[in-house]
């Protein structure tokens, strides 16, 4: 079968989001996707898009996953490129879609002069885990990742 990997487009957000509440679902967290299309649709395809994301696409004209990305600065490094999610379909995997959108989002961040491309892996996924050290990514082991949630955003007053 044929990959190709291109940019995503409006069109391709009701998929997109099929595939994240896959993600969520293979994650146990199912219930915690609140996202919808129209918020994607503002946040990705406004004046100022917050993320932008590539889809895979195979010779049935389906769309069997995805990789999404944003910029973050940081202080030390200057412009990194944060791949946040990969997602390939359950019954899609092991097809070398994952590593063609892992490629393309690399060559993205060249692109962009990123001065890094960082992401985060839950450390029960070993298959992920071992993905990544193929390609002879750091893994860190120094940092705490910290959440303020809307609910909790929404208490703190001045």
């Amino acid at each position: 079968m044929r990959i190709t990997i291109r940019e995503g487009r409006k069109e391709d957000l009701p998929r997109v989001l099929e595939l994240i509440r896959e993600l969520a679902e293979f994650e146990k967290a199912s219930k915690q996707v609140s996202l919808t299309v129209e918020m994607m649709e503002k946040d990705g395809f406004g004046t100022d898009p917050l993320f932008g994301f590539y889809v895979a696409g195979n010779d049935h004209g389906k769309i069997p996953g995805m990789a999404l990305y944003y910029y973050r600065y940081s202080t030390w490094k200057g412009k990194t490129l944060f791949l946040e999610d990969i997602i390939v379909s359950r019954p899609e995997r092991g097809n070398g879609i994952g590593k063609a959108l892992f490629e393309r989002v690399i060559q993205k961040a060249q692109e962009e002069d990123c001065q890094r491309m960082s992401w985060q892996v839950l450390n029960w996924n070993e298959p992920a885990i071992n993905f990544y050290k193929n390609y002879g990514a750091h893994i860190g082991d120094e940092w705490l990742n910290f959440d303020l949630y809307k609910d909790q955003l929404d208490k703190f007053h001045r």
